[in-house]
Order: structure tokens, then sequence, then C-alpha cells
């Protein structure tokens, strides 16, 4: 028997951080694959503006408002999303923010709420909506990392930290769900131009349009296996760089990302 894989007719998809970037424009895709699409931020107005563009579409987006640091209120929207539109079928953890980390700089706010939303954000979701899947004897979780994973990268020591967490969590979590027929991928895109990259300051090799980061992760949700990553041309080279010893990581890194011409500081 194959593991599960949701489709639009099994039930609601649940999408977090879908204010803008990535979330916003994979629940219209969704909605356009005829899903009931609920979504998640901590924005009431722009998930109300995005239900209303999902109006022309197949399926339809429902706003939750939740901020997803809070775990409580976490349970009670998968309990809300349950109640008003029906079992979650599947469950993508996409929230997540982006605090550049600065070695001349360093405090530890950046990391606290880097991995508040990011890990937390995702815990605090995850864990409510896997026991009603559990009890359904089936589900389908996809959880947004990022190719910052494979290795350290400049100004990503929280964010790149935060998506390695994820990722390894989703591996050891795997080997429990499988015999529940609870599917778990992940999915680590390189570079994306949306809010989150706007904020880098430096080169970012393969950069990639959000509707072409879409059109991956759609297919990936269709037919991938446990990670998908995106474009491969960069997320491959990075998997390869991880490889090497760290002085020749490094040196290839800080030239890929123009990290050579900085100055030195003194």
């Amino acid at each position: 028997m194959s593991l599960y894989r949701a489709g639009p007719t099994d039930g609601v998809a649940w999408v977090t951080g879908a204010s803008s970037g990535i979330g916003r424009a994979l629940a219209l895709e969704l909605a356009r694959d005829g899903y009931t699409v609920a979504v998640t931020a901590r924005r009431t107005e722009r998930l109300e503006a995005l239900a209303v563009e999902a109006e022309p579409l197949a399926g339809s987006i429902r706003p939750f408002a939740c901020d997803v640091t809070d775990e409580h209120a976490m349970a009670a929207t998968v309990a809300a999303i349950e109640r008003d539109c029906g079992p979650i079928a599947l469950a993508v953890f996409n929230a997540g923010d982006y605090f550049p980390t600065r070695g001349e700089a360093l405090g530890t706010r950046e990391f606290v709420d880097t991995f508040g939303v990011n890990v937390l954000g995702t815990v605090f979701g995850l864990v409510p909506v896997v026991e009603r899947m559990k009890t359904r004897g089936r589900g389908h979780v996809a959880i947004i990392g990022s190719a910052s994973s494979y290795g350290g990268l400049p100004r990503a020591a929280a964010y790149g930290a935060t998506k390695a967490a994820l990722n390894t969590m989703a591996a050891g979590l795997k080997f429990d769900f499988d015999p529940l027929n609870i599917r778990i991928q992940v999915f680590n895109p390189g570079f994306v131009a949306t809010p989150l990259t706007e904020q880098n300051r430096f080169a970012m090799p393969a950069l990639i349009s959000v509707e072409t980061a879409i059109g991956r992760i759609r297919d990936g949700l269709r037919t991938g296996g446990f990670e998908v990553s995106f474009p491969r041309r960069f997320t491959w080279v990075l998997k390869l760089l991880a490889l090497l010893p760290y002085p020749a990581y490094f040196a290839l890194v800080r030239r890929a990302t123009g990290w050579h011409r900085r100055p030195r500081k003194t």
C-alpha cells in the first residue's frame, strides 16, 4: 500500500504564513486546484483580501488569523478549521521569518525570534493537526525549509539553523509517520524573490520568482518524495559544497556571495 498523498476532494489544505510571498501564492494555487484552503497569518485584513481574490477559482480560501508562536491559539485554530471547513488533509507549514544575523553586532533577539516563528511556529501547528490525522488514518504534511539548511551562509546563522532543525525534525518524524499513513515532506528552495530576500545585501545566485517556486512546490506535493529542492542547479551545488573540507567551503561561498570583497573589520 502506497503512502497517502492528499488531493482536493480529501479535505482542507491549511497554509500558514499565507499573507505574503510563497504562502500567499501557494494558497491561491491550491484553490485553483479545487481545494478549500484555510489560511493563517497575523494580518486579518490580508487574509480577507486573499479570500476575495480567490472567489473566481475552483476552490475557496477561508481566513483563520493566528500568531503561529502562540501554542494554545494554534491548537484552537486547528479545531476551528476542522469545525468550520472539514478535516485537514494537507498541512503546509510555511510561516517563517528572517532576521539578518550580523557577527559584528551579535545579539540574542534575532535567534529567539527566528526560532520562535520558524521552528516553534511549525511545531505548534504540527502537533494538533497530526493528532487528528492519526485518528483518521491518513494525512499529508509539508514543511517549507530552505537550502540554507545545507551549510552556513552569510547573515543566515539564525535562519539557516532553524531550517536545518526543520529538516532534521522532519526526517526523524518520517520513521514514525510512515506507519501511521502520514506523508511528511520538506521543501528546500534556494533564493526566491520574496519580501524576506529583499533584505539581503549580497549576491543571490540562481534567484527564482515566486511563480517558479510555486510550480515546483505544487509538483512536489503531487509526485515528490521526502525532500524537494529547487532550483537544482543551485541546491545540488550547495549539497556538494557541504561535503568539502571547511577551508574550501568557506572560500567558495565567500566568492559566490561576494563576501570576499567585504573589508575586514578591525
